[in-house]
């Protein structure tokens, strides 16, 4: 995530799937970088509303999510580096989540309702 001014950060959204923070315009223009082989959100405004959501909590920055122990914390590991909500509130459709499953992924809720022995 590059800077965002003041005036934009009402407009940032976290993907309710692997948590990356962007504005909603980055969104509909290049898609979640971790997760548009499966929401194809890129020039869906539609899907951006439905797959991302303006209400989370906290922020981490992640340089080098290989190496970080709080990207295995945060299950953030294979993404690319970037801002991250520590929590996503929202509910994905259940479309969503069986094209997640289809494509050989399993759905773990970003909102705290699953904890690390359920994953």
């Amino acid at each position: 995530m590059n800077f965002v001014p003041g005036n934009q950060q009402r407009h940032l959204r976290a993907c309710m799937v692997c948590s990356i923070v962007q504005v909603q315009q980055r969104f509909i223009r290049e898609g979640c970088p971790n997760c548009e082989s499966f929401l194809g959100l890129q020039n869906h405004p539609d899907s951006v509303q439905e797959c991302t959501s303006q209400v989370f909590e906290g922020l981490i920055t992640l340089a080098d999510p290989a190496k970080s122990w709080v990207a295995r914390w945060q299950r953030l590991e294979g993404y690319v580096p970037g801002v991250y909500a520590v929590k996503v509130v929202g509910q994905l459709p259940e479309e969503v989540v069986q094209s997640i499953e289809d494509a050989g992924g399993r759905y773990v809720p970003r909102d705290g309702t699953v904890h690390d022995d359920d994953a």
